[in-house]
């Protein structure tokens, strides 16, 4: 691999500080072609499977599929360094030597150094890492998390109490988000952004910009004749649009 150019893939969803972490990247490590540029987790997951990088930088939090979940995907494909922007991330899972880490901001020294280990790396196969990814999540997972159980929602001139275990799918359109169950909807005014952070992610998976789905209610995902993917649900006959991403994602879990 040495005579050949590194393929580098960066996410980082603050724009200052990826454009920074490039320019240090092109400054230290010439050799090395940039062939993906991401501002969320669900570009990265597509990127990767678009460019196949040797190595990945990501941000452990990032909109979308997280920095954790893109590792993941990476497994075992490609060279990993996550950054983050705090010190107590800087976990045992970092120091068993399979992953790297940079604290935000980066520095250009801290950079040579990673730069000098991949470098080490990129002659060998890259690790299977799923074991280090596990106990970093769980050491990053927060202890509480929003759980919202009931939510209020209108159709018509009603206005209903809905339970979240009852919801099958919520899907944006316009300013508004459907809220489908088994035999009934409603609308909220509520982002579909401010569902997912109330919503256990282990339930709801975002399978689209505009869907959040019950994973469980999901019989099969097929691709029709133009090329795109939907989603079937085993109790309800709407099909639900399934991004590239997505698709990345869930054969990576």
């Amino acid at each position: 691999m040495s005579t050949q150019a590194v393929r580098v893939l960066v996410a980082e969803d603050e724009s200052a500080q990826r454009r920074q972490l490039i320019g240090h990247l092109q400054k230290l490590w010439p050799e090395a072609e940039l062939v993906a540029e991401c501002a969320d987790g669900d570009a990265a997951l597509a990127a990767l499977e678009s460019e196949r990088p040797d190595v990945l930088f990501l941000d452990i939090r990032m909109p979308g599929a997280d920095g954790i979940q893109v590792a993941r995907a990476a497994s075992g494909r490609a060279h990993v360094v996550l950054t983050t922007a705090y010190e107590q991330y800087a976990v045992n899972a970092f120091e068993a030597g399979a992953l790297d880490y940079l604290l935000k901001p980066v520095t250009p020294e801290r950079l040579a150094a990673t730069i000098e280990r991949l470098k080490q790396r990129l002659k060998t196969t890259p690790p299977d890492i799923e074991t280090l990814l596990s106990a970093l999540d769980e050491r990053l997972r927060p202890t509480e998390r929003p759980s919202l159980k009931w939510i209020t929602a209108t159709n018509g001139d009603a206005v209903k109490l809905m339970a979240v275990d009852d919801v099958l799918f919520f899907r944006a359109s316009d300013k508004y988000v459907r809220v489908v169950t088994d035999d009934d909807e409603a609308l909220v005014r509520m982002s579909l952004k401010q569902l997912e952070d109330q919503l256990d992610e282990t339930v709801f998976w975002r399978i689209h910009r505009a869907v959040l789905v019950r994973a469980n209610a999901i019989e099969q995902i097929e691709k029709d004749e133009l090329g795109h993917w939907h989603a079937h649900l085993k109790n309800h006959p709407e099909r639900l649009p399934v991004s590239d991403a997505a698709r990345s994602r869930l054969r990576g879990m």
